[in-house]
């Protein structure tokens, strides 16, 4: 082994476990917190689809997508995949807050969460 091949190891190392602790934090949260209220038709999340204008199905089926999302980060083969369709998700939700329910500062939370997937996105994807 090199020099630089041994440099460079703690960094992938490192690069690594922090994919691997985002991926489980942004996992259960799609799973519990954001997956979890829609389909259990808590009474906020369904207030937040009849704003829209949205009908149950569709309820329905954004916490169906947030809850495999939510899975695929928690599988070392789906992880790459799954943070590119959530990332796809937020740029949903990003726009629909801004622009439909007029949501202020609660834009940020899609807007922080796309960041973060991107991120998992490159090191699965991108990063191999």
């Amino acid at each position: 082994m090199t020099a630089t091949a041994s440099a460079s190891t703690p960094v992938g190392r490192g690069l690594h476990r922090t994919l691997w602790g985002f991926q489980v934090f942004l996992g259960l949260f799609f799973i519990v917190a954001s997956a979890g209220p829609k389909l259990a038709g808590e009474a906020t999340a369904v207030q937040t689809f009849e704003d829209m204008g949205a009908a149950t199905w569709f309820r329905y089926f954004i916490g169906l997508v947030e809850l495999a999302g939510g899975v695929g980060l928690l599988v070392p083969r789906l992880a790459g995949p799954a943070a590119v369709g959530l990332v796809l998700l937020m740029v949903g939700a990003a726009f629909t807050q801004a622009v439909i329910l007029h949501g202020g500062a609660l834009v940020l939370t899609p807007v922080v969460l796309f960041g973060f997937l991107v991120f998992i996105a490159w090191g699965r994807l991108v990063r191999r």
